[in-house]
């Protein structure tokens, strides 16, 4: 009995555990390209503009950007991995952003959930913290080549029955020196796949202009004014305002869409949300707001025609 409660509290503890890591995401706003470290580990072996670095088990790491433009001098700073406002895990987005006086700093973008099952856009790299990135490769060929010397001045003498003839061969010696030449080819290969795990051959592109969610504190704001108006028309619209000019995470329109008391509203917005939302793959999470199966097969029926 002790060993089956033991065996539940495991399982019943599995999610918290595998959920207790953080991410780290940093990208360049202008494209340059750099070397994320963190605790002094290299996390790419190839400069990108885009890093995502996830089983983070720390609450703080230090960061340091090493750009491949060498002129371009180093960034270091201390980047935690919990939202500040939850506490809890987090995936923590940092951008590389040039300031007016033209110096590159590393400012704080957002924190939003750590999501179960993350699709990266295909210009992201991607690892597993403490997971090196696999080093080049690098194949050499061998070729061997046979040369043939050969005395110029050599004869043979043919007999055949009833005609004796002396032929000269100037172009083959039986007792020729035979060397062997080795050519070495050789040919390097160097990988790009993220660390620790491939990237899928093929990723579900983010929507247009659509890269990343609002960050924790203008989701805050954003929800506190949908959250004012006092009828569901009012907080539709709103809603739908705050949308024309951001974009959102599944998390984060399903916390809007509970705001509203009508079914209809929440169909609507989680309709119009869609094309703005940057997990687009995790959408499947908005149908447990509704209450009618009827709601739940129409955005099904809405996503499974592109959003229309």
């Amino acid at each position: 009995m002790k060993l089956r409660f033991t065996m539940l509290l495991c399982v019943a503890l599995l999610p918290l555990l595998s959920f207790g890591q953080g991410c780290i995401t940093v990208f360049s706003e202008d494209g340059d390209k750099f070397y994320l470290v963190l605790n002094g580990q290299k996390q790419n072996n190839t400069p990108q503009t885009n890093v995502r670095i996830d089983g983070l088990p720390n609450e703080f790491y230090n960061a340091k950007i090493l750009f491949e433009d060498a002129s371009k001098p180093e960034i270091t700073k201390n980047i935690p991995t919990k939202d500040p406002g939850t506490n809890q895990f987090a995936e923590v987005t940092y951008k590389i952003k040039k300031t007016k006086d033209g110096d590159l700093k590393l400012r704080y973008f957002s924190a939003t959930p750590v999501p179960v099952n993350y699709n990266p856009p295909p210009d992201m790299y991607v690892a597993h913290y403490g997971q090196a990135a696999p080093a080049s490769s690098t194949t050499v060929t061998q070729t061997t080549v046979t040369s043939t010397q050969v005395d110029p001045n050599v004869s043979m003498n043919v007999s055949v029955p009833g005609v004796n003839i002396n032929v000269n061969m100037p172009n083959v010696d039986m007792n020729a020196t035979t060397t062997q030449t080795t050519v070495t080819r050789t040919s390097t290969t160097t990988s790009s796949s993220s660390a620790g795990y491939d990237q899928p051959q093929s990723q579900p592109a983010a929507p247009a202009g659509c890269r990343y969610p609002m960050d924790f504190g203008s989701f805050k704001s954003a929800k506190e004014t949908v959250e004012k108006a006092s009828f569901d028309e009012t907080k539709l619209s709103t809603a739908k305002s705050i949308l024309s000019s951001n974009c959102v995470s599944t998390d984060q329109v399903i916390t809007l869409c509970k705001l509203m008391s009508f079914e209809a509203s929440k169909l609507d917005f989680a309709k119009f949300a869609y094309s703005k939302t940057t997990d687009q793959s995790n959408y499947f999470k908005v149908n447990n707001i509704f209450s009618f199966d009827a709601s739940k097969t129409e955005l099904n029926d809405f996503i499974s025609n592109g959003g229309r």
